[in-house]
């Protein structure tokens, strides 16, 4: 539930002064010693305090009105001489008059600077103004200068250059922590969710995936890390099956949501303890491990979402866990055929687009779905073939709703659904190990993190690097199998196979928005998706050609044999080339 309570307050009474009054100190408690409670404490030996005996003294500027006086002949004020003026002493007097000329000149020159007159037409002769409106001026900058609205001396004019070059030092990370798995046999750290509450605290999923586990004593429980304890858990969950994800209520920042290894959906109230509030029945929950669950931003927020490699997507509300409100079978021929379902194997939900998500599929491709629509088949929009492999993880930028990021075998692609049945917009080079998985900068537009096979952490700056990552990082021998960003984007979770979880800093220059950044990342995702929407249409067009050129002459068949002769002869020619070009270089 949502409790908001408005605070109102009157226009008029901002900006009152405050009136203070002197009074007499007065004792309002008076609690007298008790001896008897001495037992209760230990005495400590030595102790040292901290005594300040002079005052506490501050620095206080105040601007004044000073009087204007004009020593010319007689230098009489009402109420007597100014201080500074001796008719006895010349010296003193000259000195006073400098200083009052100096006033009157710096007064004329603000009065310029801060009276804007229009420009009328030239005339004949400069009209002398009248003496009103110069003491109506001169009053008025006085007032300017009694508010302190005059030109700051002191500002600074290129602090944003600064700023810049500050940030532009070279990247770096270090290590602030580590958390580790307490059980002797080690799992991996599957999965990570910060808590809402500024990030103080981190749930961790722990699971062995690997194929046919037989370690004997292999513990099922997760944990909720308190940062500022990193060494002994904050709670204890306590599944009844190996959770494979992990996910707070945004919310509610008690309630925990799980998916098991068996397929169940589970949650937990963090105030009742470690034990599951309820989880959903195993002949209605998946059949197959649930590697993505979502919260949905529902008015009760109690509903949520699951993916699994059954090839099923299951809606749940956790007042009423019995059965699925709704179900999606991941079918792309759009027959609604379990048995033609591809295996999701990452899930994303972005609470900018309520109704649609994205599945990451084994099978490589990327289903974009949108719930609002009628029949189950409709519901599957759009379709990218995006990897060989697996997709690890799929993400929406928090930035640009449509564009989204995906990693899987070797490379990391971003897409845009703008671009229906096409090829990544963007994508990084191929990498030797495999990229397992990725993230969003939260707070920069064209900057992700992926983490890679051989333990390595690579941090991407599209915008100024996208040959080579800005920063590349070896955080552990292990395979970084999941990976999460604070809401700052300032430090970052990676989590190992052997379960331990490093918490890294990266330097301010890769979580610090510059100016115009995020108009210049949306400029390069519009350019590159131009780009490959006219290869797109070429690719097509030569398509069409192709096959119109083939019904025009249908008796003309290519024979196998002969292209590969031609083929094989291209080949030789090219290498004769070659070896005679570098023979007469060498020559």
């Amino acid at each position: 539930m949502e409790i908001k309570f408005e605070y109102t307050r009157k226009r008029s009474e901002f900006g009152r002064p405050c009136s203070f009054s002197d009074f007499l100190a007065e004792v309002t408690v008076d609690i007298p010693p008790d001896p008897s409670l001495a037992d209760d404490f230990i005495p400590q030996d030595p102790v040292d305090f901290a005594v300040q005996e002079g005052p506490v003294m501050a620095l206080h500027e105040v601007n004044t009105e000073r009087a204007q006086v004009s020593i010319q002949g007689v230098n009489h004020v009402e109420g007597g001489w100014p201080k500074h003026v001796d008719p006895k002493n010349s010296e003193l007097t000259t000195r006073y008059r400098e200083e009052v000329e100096r006033e009157e000149a710096y007064t004329k020159c603000i009065q310029r600077l801060g009276i804007v007159r229009p420009c009328p037409d030239p005339p004949q002769s400069p009209p002398e103004p009248p003496r009103a409106t110069a003491v109506l001026s001169l009053q008025v900058v006085e007032h300017y200068i009694r508010q302190n609205n005059t030109i700051d001396i002191y500002e600074e004019y290129f602090g944003e250059e600064e700023e810049e070059e500050e940030e532009e030092e070279h990247p770096s990370a270090k290590t602030i922590n580590v958390i580790r798995d307490p059980n002797a046999p080690k799992r991996m750290a599957t999965r990570m969710s910060w808590h809402p509450d500024n990030n103080r605290a981190v749930a961790v999923a722990y699971c062995s995936l690997d194929f046919q586990d037989s370690r004997k004593d292999l513990n099922l429980d997760s944990y909720i890390w308190d940062l500022e304890k990193p060494y002994t858990p904050e709670l204890t969950l306590k599944p009844s099956s190996p959770v494979v994800t992990l996910e707070y209520n945004s919310k509610d920042w008690h309630h925990v949501l799980g998916g098991c290894y068996n397929g169940q959906i589970v949650y937990w109230d963090t105030r009742k303890g470690g034990l599951p509030m309820e989880m959903t029945p195993v002949e209605f929950s998946h059949r197959d491990p649930v590697y993505g669950a979502c919260w949905l931003p529902s008015r009760t927020g109690t509903e949520c979402f699951s993916g699994s490699t059954d090839g099923q997507v299951l809606w749940w509300d956790i007042r009423k866990m019995s059965q699925p409100s709704e179900r999606l079978i991941l079918d792309i021929t759009r027959q609604d055929q379990l048995k033609n379902a591809l295996g999701a194997i990452s899930l994303d939900f972005a609470p900018t687009m309520p109704t649609k998500f994205l599945v990451g599929t084994e099978q490589g491709i990327i289903i974009s779905c949108n719930r609002d629509a009628k029949t189950p088949p409709e519901k599957i929009a759009n379709i990218f073939r995006s990897h060989i492999g697996a997709v690890y993880r799929v993400t929406r930028s928090p930035f640009f709703p449509k564009v989204f990021l995906s990693v899987g075998d070797w490379t990391a692609r971003i897409w845009t659904e703008e671009l229906m049945d096409s090829s990544s917009i963007m994508e990084t080079k191929y990498h030797t190990p495999y990229l397992l998985d990725t993230c969003w900068s939260p707070v920069k537009p064209a900057v992700f993190f992926t983490t890679r096979s051989d333990g390595t952490l690579d941090v991407w700056d599209f915008l100024f690097h996208q040959k080579e990552p800005s920063l590349s990082l070896r955080v552990s021998n292990d395979p970084l199998l999941s990976l999460s960003s604070q809401d700052n984007g300032r430090i970052i979770a990676c989590g190992t196979k052997q379960g331990a979880v490093t918490l890294l800093e990266i330097s301010p220059g890769l979580c610090t928005l510059r100016k115009n950044e995020k108009t210049l990342t949306s400029t390069m995702f519009e350019r590159e998706a131009r780009r490959e929407k006219t290869l797109q249409d070429k690719y097509k067009e030569r398509l069409l050609r192709e096959q119109e050129r083939l019904r025009a002459r249908p008796e003309e068949k290519e024979d196998p044999q002969e292209v590969f002769k031609q083929a094989r002869v291209d080949f030789l020619s090219s290498i004769k080339a070659e070896r005679r070009r570098r023979g007469l270089a060498d020559s």
